[in-house]
Order: structure tokens, then C-alpha cells, then sequence
């Protein structure tokens, strides 16, 4: 069976996974790029960037892990576009004519339209379901292989409180937010259910790992 997966999600130090006030200028509301700004630095984004150099170590082991063995990924609406997006038929996400998923992509979202191609492998499919159903239909579709719950905050969240994510990879970054979207709510004794594993990173982040108990 397909294991299902989180990864490389940033919070503050505060458990924001989004700051307020997001928009199709301001994707992360005012957190801006401060919650990803340890990926960016990584060897492995400067060279899929064009660029040179870039840091090694924990940061870069880490984001090469993103496409290993994924088939599918699960986002949900606030991940794929600005609020009102649903208004806007011309909107195919944020990542251009080429997105970096490279598999079929299900976006939760109760606004339906038909499944956009892009190049390079990825496909959008919206779908209005469960956590539970968007997992089974996304089994159905990954051939085997892994499945990615790709966020935001309140995805990750509702399939951690359904106890369908084997493993998670939870990023701490060293700045606090104060308002936006938190990750941890209602997630309370989340550690009874899984064995937590932290790591510290020169950036200053903290790699935070959650394997399923007993899976």
C-alpha cells in the first residue's frame, strides 16, 4: 500500500505554516519567503534555480528527498492558488507552465473544474472530498508508490488528526509570526501517535521527523 507523506513543510517557532493576509501577490501572506528561506540556500534548489553553489549538510539531504518515490500529491485550495482563484479561469496554480511535482496533483476544494495538463507530468484534478476519499482515490492513482499531502496548513493538519500521514517532516524556522494559519491545533498527545526525532541545522531550522507508530 501507498505510504503517505509530508515534507519539508516550514512553521515559525510559533506554528504558523502561512502568515495573514495571503493574496495572488503575497502567496504567504506577510511571512513572504522568511518560512522557506533555509530551502533556498540548499545546493540542490541553486542548482534546480540555475544558479551556483548553495549550502550541503541537513538542509540539502533533506529537500532531495522531495521527489523519491512519490506518485500522487494532495494540496488543497490555499496551496494552489489566491483567494478567488476559483473566479479566475485562467489560473493554473503558481508554479508556471512547467510545476515541479511531475505526477497527478489533487486539489481539495468544493470549487470543481476540469483537470488542467501541464507540461512535464503534472495534472491538476479537482476534487470535493475527505481526507479519507482524496486518500483512497489517490491510492487508486499512484501505482504504488508514495503519496505527498503537499499543505498548506489546515490539509496537513486534517489528514494528521485522521491518522493518515506514516511519516512527516516538519520544518521549526527561527522567526515567530504571531497571526496566520497554525499547523498544531487540535492536535493534541500527537506524540502518543508517533515517534518524533529532531534534528538542529547551521541555518538555525529545526528538522522535526514524526513516523507512525508501529507502521
Amino acid at each position: 500500500m501507498s505510504r503517505v507523506y509530508v515534507q519539508n513543510f516550514s512553521i515559525s517557532l510559533d506554528g504558523f505554516g502561512t502568515g495573514e493576509g495571503t493574496s495572488r501577490d503575497t502567496p504567504f501572506g506577510h511571512a513572504g519567503e522568511r518560512l522557506h528561506e533555509w530551502m533556498f540556500e540548499t545546493r540542490w534548489w541553486r542548482k534546480a534555480s540555475g544558479q551556483s553553489d548553495g549550502s550541503g549538510g541537513i538542509d540539502d539531504a533533506f529537500v532531495r528527498q522531495h521527489d523519491a518515490g512519490i506518485g500522487i500529491e494532495i494540496m488543497g485550495a490555499g496551496k494552489f492558488g489566491y483567494p478567488g482563484w476559483h473566479e479566475d479561469p485562467d489560473w493554473k496554480g503558481w508554479w508556471g507552465a512547467n510545476p515541479p511535482f511531475h505526477t497527478p496533483v489533487f486539489v481539495l476544494t468544493h470549487h470543481l473544474r476540469s483537470p488542467i495538463e501541464m507540461e512535464g507530468g503534472t495534472t491538476y484534478h479537482f476534487i470535493d472530498a475527505s481526507p479519507a476519499r482524496a486518500l483512497e482515490m489517490a491510492r487508486e492513482a499512484a501505482n504504488g508508490q508514495g503519496i505527498r499531502i503537499g499543505g498548506g496548513a489546515i490539509v496537513v493538519r486534517d489528514f494528521l488528526a485522521a491518522g493518515l500521514v506514516d511519516h512527516a517532516h516538519i520544518v521549526v524556522t527561527p522567526i515567530l509570526l504571531g497571526r496566520g494559519v497554525r499547523l498544531w491545533d487540535g492536535l493534541e498527545s500527537l506524540e502518543q501517535r508517533y515517534e518524533i526525532e529532531a534534528v538542529s541545522s547551521p541555518s538555525g531550522v529545526t528538522h522535526l521527523t514524526f513516523s507512525r507508530r508501529g507502521a
